[in-house]
């Protein structure tokens, strides 16, 4: 039977793919030497890899990947790009050709690049970081640390600890340590200051003439920004310089926006620190959080990202993603003992918002004298920068917005600072719809809360403007009787990551989620101009064009809304008189100052609230649950902080065994094809893991045997 010309390319490919991998590993091991004996960072003759790093970790490269371009704070090389395809200025734009022009204070040139080298994205780092060789300590071997780390996440209790370890004792191969579970603790108490601990203050805020003390739980934000700044695998994806990228489209080069530091903010604040001096931006978010199924507990968690960071890293899991950092209380009548007539007036609210905010200064008061006179920090890669802390995003629903953004009372309203009733200047107060409370952002220098203030998709357009859509639709699609126009919802396909609803018209949901899935469905059902802005509010990459369009879909939805509510008004009691019909006017004027929604959608912080709810129902006495779960957080945090670096020192161990040698490369035979070269089974990441695994056992009977034979 002659063989199939199909199958014959298709291993011919393989095999060119092949010898090309072969030949890379040359040049990888070759430039490793090159470095490794002391050559300079770019060599005088031209060398297949130049001076850039980043990270390939999702789908957004292709308008990241020069971010570290041309940076002269990078002291690593790359293996990706050559340097014939990386010019630094091109002289005659081609169409899609991408331009980056940096902040003035970066000491950058303005660069232009082809897109297909643009996308192309850097590499991993030539020298790889420094592997600490025992990442597992203070536990005294790995298999100490992995079993603590496994009784962790699983929520053994005492006895079921203690039983493990005796199974383990039973049957080992690797230098076991722990003997019950309170050698594990001591172990989690031990490793605790591998990344900041929480410290807890008391807040004393004054309720008619009596002084009210609460429990506040936070990390210090500067050490927290130090504490990834200074890790080698965090370290090399900051982006500390401002820039305006834009893209050749044949007749000019039009702006386009996604990460902060390519909006108008991020240039701003650069331009009014010193020359030498880098920003160094917070997202912060707040809200409360319900943490047993019936809502009588509940926990008021504080959020911290860094803006420094792409938002795949900053909006995802893991050392580089967001953080707990605080537990503001939660302040109920009961706990100041007065009786239900104060709920809602003035001086309760007032009170209210003195706690949150008295609280919040004290997670600011590291931050605050920073803001002012700068600090000084030695990164990842041994190189001092000045930095300069900015509160760039606050990202929170409404009601949280409305305790942030209290005052500017005394900047506003001089005429109530003189009022010497508290009755006037309340009066005075409320009319401006203001509180008489110290805002606590106003403590940082270049912080302006309002701006701070973004919008949220999720509260403002999918649980905000179209619940209030949606709901209309229903009733008039429900009057006319024509439930039927909408009625193929249920032979939608399944799709990924979208919810499938069997009928719609007589359900009313309480996830913004659902409600954003039935505003992508319903487009195919009935036409809506909210669906078309809420798709630019959506886009992760904004030009200066689709703004343009975005703001003119944004007034003509305004128009036709104008309408519907004139023509409306005899047939319905709806009252569209609510705070998130406004809030769209600030979605372009967000986006031009801090990059596209997704930087500040508060989806990734509710997802946090997950694992908090978890905590307290699986880990929890039920009593000062506060402090439990903020100590099972951290030692969350430490077990995947160390499990990160005993990752990296498998994957190094196992890299520098598969590489393969020159000698064997130059001696492989590339015969023919067979039958059975064109397929393979198994999971590759699974065989990856299986080979680390493999490879760490055969190491740990090498050595348990050793220690047998003396």
């Amino acid at each position: 039977m002659p063989p199939d010309p199909t199958l014959q390319a298709s291993c011919q490919k393989q095999i060119e793919q092949q010898r090309e991998d072969i030949e890379l590993a040359r040049d990888i091991r070759h430039e490793r030497e090159r470095v490794q004996q002391g050559s300079v960072f770019v060599s005088e003759q031209p060398s297949t890899f130049t001076a850039i790093t980043h990270s390939r970790d999702n789908e957004f490269d292709f308008s990241d990947s020069m971010d570290y371009l041309g940076d002269t704070d990078m002291g690593q090389a790359s293996d990706c790009l050559p340097v014939s395809r990386m010019a630094s200025s091109v002289s005659q734009p081609e169409v899609d050709d991408i331009q980056i022009r940096y902040h003035p204070n970066s000491g950058r040139p303005m660069q232009v690049h082809h897109f297909e080298d643009y996308r192309c994205g850097p590499g991993a780092p030539v020298v790889s970081p420094t592997i600490d060789p025992e990442p597992w300590c203070p536990f005294c071997t790995c298999i100490d640390f992995e079993v603590a780390e496994l009784a962790h996440e699983a929520a053994l209790t005492h006895k079921q600890i203690d039983r493990l370890i005796g199974l383990i004792h039973c049957s080992r191969c690797e230098l076991f340590t722990l003997q019950n579970h309170k050698d594990v603790q001591n172990m989690w108490d031990a490793a605790s200051y591998k990344l900041t601990p929480f410290m807890k203050e008391e807040v004393v805020v004054q309720f008619q003439g009596v002084d009210q003390t609460f429990q506040f739980y936070h990390h210090s934000l500067w050490d927290w920004a130090i504490d990834l700044l200074q890790d080698p695998e965090v370290g090399p994806h900051f982006v500390f310089d401002a820039q305006q990228l834009s893209k050749f489209n044949g007749e000019k080069f039009v702006r386009f926006i996604h990460e902060p530091w390519t909006a108008n903010m991020f240039w701003e604040y650069q331009s009014k620190i010193p020359a030498d001096a880098k920003p160094l931006a917070f997202i912060l978010y707040a809200d409360k959080a319900k943490l047993s199924s019936f809502s009588h507990a509940k926990g008021y968690p504080v959020v911290a990202r860094c803006a420094n960071l792409r938002t795949a890293i900053c909006n995802g899991e893991g050392l580089g993603g967001g953080r707990v950092v605080g537990w503001l209380p939660i302040i109920t009548l009961w706990q100041v003992k007065e009786d239900k007539k104060h709920c809602g007036k003035p001086a309760f609210v007032n009170f209210k918002n003195t706690v949150w905010h008295t609280s919040f200064l004290k997670l600011l008061a590291c931050l605050v004298p920073l803001s002012k006179l700068s600090s000084s920090v030695k990164c990842w890669d041994d190189i001092v920068r000045i930095f300069y802390p900015i509160i760039l995003i606050l990202s929170a629903d409404y009601k949280e917005q409305v305790v942030m953004a209290l005052i500017h009372a005394k900047a506003l309203c001089a005429q109530a600072q003189e009022s010497t009733t508290l009755e006037v200047r309340e009066q005075i107060l409320s009319s401006e719809s203001l509180h008489d409370v110290d805002n606590s952002f106003d403590t940082m220098e270049h912080t302006d809360v309002f701006w701070a203030l973004s919008f949220d998709k999720l509260h403002f357009n999918d649980e905000g403007n179209f619940n209030h859509l949606w709901t209309e639709l229903q009733k008039w699609i429900a009057d006319s009787g024509r439930q039927a126009a909408i009625a193929s919802f249920e032979s939608f396909p399944h799709w990924r990551n979208l919810n499938h609803f069997d009928q719609v018209i007589s359900v009313s949901f309480s996830d913004g989620t659902k409600y954003e899935d039935i505003s992508k469905l319903i487009v195919f059902a009935a036409h809506n101009s909210y669906i078309e802005l809420n798709m630019y509010a959506s886009l992760q990459v904004h030009t200066e064009d689709t703004i343009r369009d975005g703001r003119n879909t944004l007034s003509k939805f305004a128009e036709l809304m104008d309408i519907y509510i004139k023509d409306t008004a005899d047939l319905s009691e709806k009252s569209w008189n609510f705070p998130k019909i406004h809030l769209s006017t600030h979605l372009f004027d967000d986006i031009e100052a801090k990059g596209v929604t997704r930087n500040y959608n508060m989806k990734p912080n509710e997802k946090m609230q997950g694992p908090l709810k978890d905590t307290y129902q699986d880990h929890m006495n039920f009593k000062n649950f506060a402090e439990q779960i903020l100590r099972y957080n951290h030692d969350s945090l430490i077990a995947e902080y160390i499990r990160s670096k005993v990752d990296c020192l498998d994957t190094q161990n196992l890299s520098l065994s598969d590489l393969p040698d020159l000698s064997e490369a130059d001696e492989l035979e590339l015969t023919e094809p067979t039958d059975t070269q064109h397929f393979s089974l198994g999971s590759q990441q699974a065989s990856w893991h299986s080979s680390v695994e493999g490879q760490r056992f055969q190491i740990l009977a090498s050595q348990s045997e050793a220690q047998s034979l003396c």
